[in-house]
């Protein structure tokens, strides 16, 4: 059959109209029909006339012929499985390790190390990976920093501080010190208190398997009632980063450093005490601020009674400021736990308590907790006189945020 151009014009307008309508198995059929109907030569003006490639229209038109569909399968797949383009890993293979150390350059590859952080931006971190052979544009390096367990969120957080120029070096500073104190044998734990959570019918955010029409009713309203106060808890954590394992104080009160190192010692003697028997020293990871942080001098003062009692030096490191988000216990913790209790109302302290210590992960995870009702007022000062008989030590290296509180002799 001879071919005018007058039939591409026709093909072209007929492709045109139903283009959006198509997938990609549809369009080689289509193409393919048009090219089987004018014969000798068809491929080609198909071709041209609708952007199909000649390939594809081949594949069509052994589809016409056998009249099968390319994959039976239950997911009505377009491709045969492995089609399409390679993956940068699969194409690349040293690009996960060369990213692995330009975003922790103190872990070397290793997904453990004790303290996982990222401050460089996307674009920063491909421009970087060109430079040592890696072709991967930013889009894909967020795809790669996800695969490796790192939050993007953190990349948000990089609008905050910049005017603190030894951010970076901290965090340096943290995880060789952590690195160093679990390779000796000593436990390195990151605390921090949860969000407080209201105790009641109250709705908790996300959604749990139940029968069908059978929603968990809780109150419309989560502001105080006038003629019922309203209760709430403040759940604080230690999690220790070597053994993969957490305690959580609920604390009924204020939350204050009494608080905070009264949890810290409950761990100590319930989970610290039996793992390491002979731990030298602890190393705490802590925000700058709240309950636990930088410049409160209550804090500072209840770690050296705890120091006293156990009789080994605390060594305290805190995140440089706008790096909360950045905390070891808000990946491995604190979120596990808002995942298990999603969608169920926190209707009491036993509730709580049961969900907190029935978090789990494939990991391994493993959590304790308890109760902690008793009474720890707010706006107690630490006189001068107190804060003298702190046996401080502040490293060199920013010493606000890196000391050590060395027990009492007596």
């Amino acid at each position: 059959m001879e071919i005018h151009d007058d039939n591409t014009e026709h093909i072209r307008t007929r492709f045109q109209k139903i283009a959006w309508a198509l997938d990609e198995r549809m369009r080689r059929l289509f193409a393919a029909s048009e090219a089987f109907a004018l014969g000798r030569g068809g491929i080609s003006k198909v071709a041209l006339a609708t952007g199909v490639s000649r390939r594809a229209i081949h594949v069509g038109l052994e589809e016409l012929l056998s009249e099968r569909l390319p994959v039976a399968n239950k997911k009505k797949r377009i491709r045969k499985a492995g089609g399409g383009r390679k993956s940068i890993i699969e194409k690349d293979s040293g690009v996960m390790d060369a990213l692995e150390k330009l975003v922790d350059p103190l872990s070397r590859g290793n997904p453990e190390s004790p303290l996982r952080w990222t401050s460089k931006s996307l674009r920063n971190l491909s421009d970087e990976l060109r430079l040592e052979g890696h072709a991967v544009s930013y889009p894909k390096v967020g795809d790669l920093l996800e695969k490796l367990g790192y939050s993007l969120q953190a990349n948000r957080k990089m609008l905050e501080g910049k005017d603190q120029p030894d951010r970076n070096t901290q965090f340096e500073f943290i995880s060789e010190q952590a690195t160093r104190c679990m390779a000796e044998g000593n436990p390195v734990i990151s605390v921090d208190t949860k969000k407080k959570e209201l105790v009641g019918p109250y709705k908790n955010n996300g959604k749990s398997w139940r029968p069908e029409g059978e929603p968990e009713l809780v109150n419309v309203y989560d502001f105080v009632d006038k003629d019922k106060e309203m209760v709430h808890v403040s759940p604080y954590g230690i999690y220790d980063i070597g053994s993969n394992t957490g305690w959580v104080s609920v604390g009924t009160d204020h939350d204050t450093a009494s608080f905070a190192v009264e949890t810290i010692h409950r761990w100590w003697y319930m989970m610290g005490k039996p793992r390491y028997v002979n731990a030298s020293k602890l190393m705490i990871t802590a925000d700058g601020g709240g309950s636990n942080g930088s410049r409160v001098r209550r804090w500072k003062l209840e770690l050296q009674k705890l120091a006293d009692e156990i009789n080994i030096p605390i060594y305290v490191s805190h995140l440089p400021p706008g790096t909360s988000k950045w905390n070891k216990i808000e990946h491995r913790l604190f979120s596990y736990i808002s995942m298990n209790w999603r969608g169920q109302p926190l209707i009491s302290h036993e509730v709580i308590i049961n969900l907190i210590a029935g978090t789990t992960t494939r990991k391994g995870l493993k959590v304790q907790a308890e109760l902690d009702d008793s009474l720890y007022p707010p706006g107690i000062k630490v006189s001068d006189t107190e804060f003298e008989k702190i046996h401080i030590i502040r490293n060199e290296f920013h010493g606000e945020w890196n000391y050590k509180i060395e027990p009492n002799s007596g």
